[in-house]
């Protein structure tokens, strides 16, 4: 980037930080997520290190929070409280290391290292060992008295005392005199358990008021109440992480012993960390483990240990050089939409695709998001130059959440969605009642692709070594031209093409024939049915399961009237009528015909016990009749290997909550899905219960 943009996008960078945190620092109000906020902050300090003459002393990177809120009484900080520089990866803090060191050459480098707790900071004052005054960080040099609310959360003590403790003869002598007589001062965190929020919202919803938005928000504005009453009923907490006053600590690891030896609930999972790979070790522990603690957290603060090596390593701007945030891959994250393009699928939907600035999201760089269909793009208002707010929640495609319509600079152009196929020209139209365009040409070079990646799916026949580039290759060389020609190639076929060695010829052939014999759900779902998936699938086979031909199973499904499918369990009119026109549609009984004669068969001993009636059953058939809805990341399994023990042992899955759900199984970080479970009072395994059933 040159100067010129480099200054303009610094410009709309500054605006739209300073407004977004004056929301969330002054009025305790949230447009955008804290990670998109981040996000937005770490763009504009990398382009001030890249053009360091473009940093001004009212650039965001070089404050630290808003102004005081009228209505409480003005406090001077002795000792600025700073803010920390963000990194986001393991090159990011190599880099801030290798910085710090650079001013300090000679000196051999430790760091105590302590969870980023997501809550708000505040300074408490004890004069004569008494609690006397506690404030906000406000703009880190001015912040406000809210004393009054402090004195409700019981993790602040109102008297210091010494308590066993591991500390120096040297530390304690001089902490006694210290409490005694004088003034010290102690800097910490109020926040809110995840408990305690659900309490507050619980409370909220009882009142018919709108649940709150986030813990941090609440204990926020719970401390900024001017009736301590309300502090108190929100059961904030309080942890410690500093302290101004001197005693003789030489370390940080001695500011959290005298902290606790105080009386101050510390962080216990704070860890002395003697190198670079201690720290990585505790970053990737705590990540690992983040969705299992009491409070949220988004990521870890490194501090070097050494207090007057910290010292000594000074303040850039208003953040300490000898500390820094090293926060875990953020959900979310701001970029820029360079393209929109039209992605054909094997149904003919076309699905518009953002083409995006690449960016880092959960650890992963993402250069593409979704944005389903004309709809989504009309309510997002989003255009091609747009700066916007980006999404990736596990292995979900990324998709665009927020258009920051205030980063506009008048160069952003307009997406018109197109009226023909932009793969075949083919004609183009949407369905009442449905959000997606699609292209009717049968023959559409796309669709026809699509349809065969989708039909070698893991999810379909699994077809091991035969992904989307091969399929491409073999459909270029005219090798191919439906599903069923797959199972008609030679080693001689494709020995000839480039990559393909002998040996990884034989190898693919080999996996297509292994592939020959498929459950029937698989099966029903590799045909790629419009609105018939996983579940749906399952469903069929049952009804199915003795056809164990492809030819019997296609006239099997031929003789089913509109009604006869209407009546099927959670087969409605709209899947109904997909599944009832696939089956009498000449090319794809054709297709039916064509795996049959390849030979395609259908085997699932398994799936053939579950038609049997009850009183005919195996004992272990136990599931039958029970309904399985799964939310979050199993441990032990994958996704598809508890369902698949789930229908084995006669049970269904579904993919939403109602009350006809018997179970939820709930692993690491559920959803929507958990939350609507307690509403409805169902019954919730977490992994060790499921796995102790099966």
């Amino acid at each position: 980037m040159d100067r010129k943009h480099a200054e303009e996008r610094i410009k709309k960078l500054r605006e739209t930080i300073n407004y977004h945190r004056y929301l969330y620092h002054v009025l305790d109000k949230q447009e955008i997520s804290e990670a998109a906020l981040d996000s937005l902050k770490h763009e504009l300090w990398k382009l001030e290190q890249e053009f360091p003459d473009l940093i001004t002393p009212d650039s965001p990177t070089q404050r630290v929070a808003g102004e005081v809120l009228k209505g409480f009484k003005k406090v001077a900080h002795e000792v600025p409280m700073l803010s920390l520089e963000d990194v986001f990866n393991e090159e990011e803090f190599n880099d801030w290391l290798a910085r710090v060191q650079k001013l300090a050459p000679r000196e051999k480098f430790d760091f105590f290292a302590e969870l980023k707790i997501d809550g708000f900071a505040i300074s408490l004052v004890y004069q004569d060992g008494i609690f006397v005054e506690g404030s906000t960080r406000g703009d880190g040099k001015v912040g406000e008295d809210v004393t009054v609310n402090l004195k409700t959360i019981e993790s602040i003590p109102l008297r210091l005392e010494i308590f066993k403790g591991q500390l120096e003869e040297r530390i304690l002598k001089n902490l006694e005199k210290s409490i005694k007589k004088g003034r010290f001062e102690v800097r910490g965190e109020v926040y809110m358990t995840k408990k305690a929020f659900e309490k507050a919202n619980s409370e909220q919803i009882k009142k018919g008021l709108p649940p709150y938005a986030n813990p941090r928000n609440t204990a926020a504005g719970s401390i900024r109440q001017l009736n301590p009453k309300i502090a108190a009923e929100r059961e904030l907490d309080f942890l410690a992480y500093d302290m101004v006053t001197d005693v003789g600590q030489t370390t940080h690891e001695e500011v959290h012993l005298i902290c606790k030896t105080l009386g101050f609930k510390t962080d216990s999972s704070a860890r002395y960390c003697a190198d670079v790979q201690g720290v990585m070790k505790f970053w990737k522990h705590i990540y690992e483990v983040r969705e299992r603690l009491p409070h949220l957290i988004d990521g870890i603060v490194v501090n070097v240990n050494d207090n007057a090596l910290r010292a000594r390593l000074g303040v850039v701007g208003k953040a300490p050089r000898g500390s820094v945030a090293f926060k875990f891959p953020a959900k979310e994250a701001t970029t820029i939409v360079e393209d929109i393009k039209i992605q054909v699928g094997r149904t003919g939907a076309l699905t518009p695709v953002a083409h995006l600035k690449p960016v880092e999201i959960g650890g992963t760089t993402v250069s593409r998001a979704t944005l389903h269909n004309e709809d989504e793009i009309k309510r997002l208002g989003i255009k091609i130059g747009d700066t916007v707010i980006v999404r990736r929640a596990g292995d979900v495609i990324p998709d665009v959440v927020r258009v920051l319509k205030e980063m506009r600079t008048g160069k952003e152009k307009e997406f018109h969605f197109p009226r023909v196929c932009p793969v075949c020209k083919g004609p183009v139209v949407r369905t009442k009642g449905e959000a997606a365009h699609r292209c009717l040409n049968v023959k559409c070079p796309a669709k026809r692709l699509e349809n065969i990646y989708h039909f070698v799916s893991k999810k379909g026949f699994d077809v091991k070594g035969l992904g989307p580039k091969i399929i491409d290759k073999l459909n270029e060389e005219g090798l191919i031209s439906s599903p069923a020609d797959i199972f008609l190639l030679k080693e001689g076929d494709l020995a000839p093409l480039e990559r393909f060695a002998e040996k990884s010829a034989e190898n693919l052939v080999n996996a297509i024939r292994k592939s020959k014999e498929i459950e029937p759900a698989k099966f029903i779902f590799a045909l790629g049915i419009l609105h018939v998936g996983e579940e749906t699938a399952a469903l069929l086979a049952k009804q199915a399961v003795a056809q164990l031909t492809t030819k019997k199973f296609a006239e099997h499904f031929k003789k089913l009237s509109l009604e006869e499918l209407e009546k099927m369990p959670d087969v409605g009119p709209v899947v109904a009528k997909s599944i009832f026109d696939w089956f009498h549609n000449k090319e794809n009984l054709k297709l039916l015909d064509d795996l049959d004669k390849a030979g395609i068969a259908l085997r699932s001993p398994k799936l053939r016990v579950a038609s049997l009636r009850p009183e005919l059953r195996p004992r272990g058939f136990k599931f039958q009749g029970k309904n399985f809805v799964l939310t979050g990341e199993l441990e032990t399994l994958t996704r598809d290997e508890a369902k698949d023990k789930i229908r084995e042992l006669g049970g269904d899955v579904s993919e939403s909550v109602s009350k006809k759900t018997s179970y939820v199984v709930a692993g690491q970080t559920p959803g929507s899905k958990y939350e609507k479970a307690k509403k409805l009072g169902i019954k919730i395994l977490n992994e060790k219960e499921f796995l102790k059933i099966l």
